[in-house]
C-alpha cells in the first residue's frame, strides 16, 4: 500500500484518510448520493419517503430507479416503461455494485443517445477483457478474472445480460439486464465496469480482499465537496443547455390541405 499526500490544502481543515481502490469492481458499494444527486441535478423527481429507500423518477415519468439496502437481496432496481418502439425493460444491480459503475448506467439515462450504433463488447475489448472461445454463453472476463459480462441465453429462448464481480473472500455482486434493455445503456454500464480508473473509498469502507490494490491518500473535506459539486454543476449546465435548445426551437403550424372540389377563396 502506497501513500500519497494531496496538494492545495486549505487552512483550518483536518485531512481525512481515503483509499484509491483498484479494480473498481471490487471496491464495494460506496456513497449512493453519487448517483442520486446527479439525477436530481438532471431534473429527476425524488419520490423517496422520509426514512425509506431511495426512489426516483425521470422527468417524463418513463423510468424509475429505486435503491433499497434492507430488502433481500437488496440493491438497485431500474424499470423503463414501454414507449414507442421501445419495449418495457428492467435492470437489477446488487447492493455492493460500486456506485461509479451504477452511475455509468444511470448517468446515461439523463443524456442524449449517441448516433453511433451501441456495442456492449467494445469497451471490454479496449481494456483487454478476454472472450473464452468455448463458453456456453457469449462471455467476457476481466484480465484479473474478478469481473465478467455475459449475454445469457436460457433454455426457454429467453435471454438477458448478466454481469458481476467476485473474489475468494466472498465480496462481490451481480447485475442483470432484460434483453429489451436499450443497448446504449448496457454499453454505458460495460464502459464503467471496464474502466481502469480507481475509485475512492473512505477509511473503514474498503473491503477486505486479496484481489484489490489500494493507495492511501489524505483528502480535505473541501476537496471532496469541490469534486462532488463539479460533477453536479456539469450536469446542471448540460440539462439547462438542452432545455434551452428545446424551448428555442421555432414551432411550425401545419397548413390545412385544400380538399379536391373544395370552395376556392375569393379574391
Amino acid at each position: 500500500m502506497s501513500k500519497q499526500q494531496w496538494q492545495g490544502w486549505g487552512q483550518g481543515e483536518q485531512a481525512q484518510q481515503h483509499y484509491l481502490v483498484q479494480p473498481r469492481a471490487l471496491a464495494g458499494g460506496g456513497d449512493v448520493r453519487h448517483v442520486s444527486e446527479f439525477l436530481r441535478a438532471s431534473g429527476w423527481h425524488d419520490k423517496s419517503k422520509e426514512g425509506g429507500p431511495l426512489f426516483m423518477e425521470s422527468p417524463d415519468r418513463t423510468v424509475r430507479i429505486a435503491y433499497d439496502p434492507h430488502a433481500l437481496p437488496g440493491g438497485w432496481t431500474i424499470h423503463g416503461a414501454a414507449i414507442g418502439h421501445q419495449d418495457e425493460w428492467w435492470a437489477t444491480l446488487g447492493r455492493q455494485t460500486p456506485v461509479e459503475i451504477v452511475a455509468g448506467l444511470t448517468d446515461a439515462l439523463t443524456q442524449p443517445r449517441s448516433a453511433h450504433a451501441p456495442n456492449v463488447w467494445e469497451p471490454l475489448r479496449e481494456q483487454r477483457w478476454r472472450r473464452p472461445p468455448n463458453a456456453q454463453h457469449v462471455t467476457a472476463t476481466s484480465p484479473d478474472d474478478s469481473a465478467w459480462m455475459q449475454y445469457h441465453q436460457m433454455p426457454d429462448g429467453e435471454a438477458m445480460w448478466w454481469s458481476g464481480a467476485k473474489d475468494s473472500q466472498g465480496n462481490g455482486w451481480t447485475a442483470q439486464f432484460a434483453s429489451s434493455t436499450p443497448l446504449h445503456l448496457v454499453q454505458a454500464f460495460s464502459t464503467a465496469l471496464a474502466s481502469p480508473e480507481p475509485v475512492m473509498r473512505p477509511l473503514g469502507r474498503v473491503p477486505h480482499s486479496t484481489r484489490i490494490r489500494t493507495t492511501s491518500v489524505s483528502v480535505l473535506p473541501s476537496q471532496l465537496s469541490a469534486w462532488q459539486e463539479a460533477r453536479i454543476a456539469a450536469t446542471r449546465a448540460a440539462t439547462w443547455a438542452r432545455n434551452t435548445a428545446r424551448s428555442a426551437r421555432p414551432r411550425t403550424t401545419a397548413q390545412p390541405h385544400a380538399h379536391a372540389g373544395g370552395t376556392r377563396a375569393r379574391r
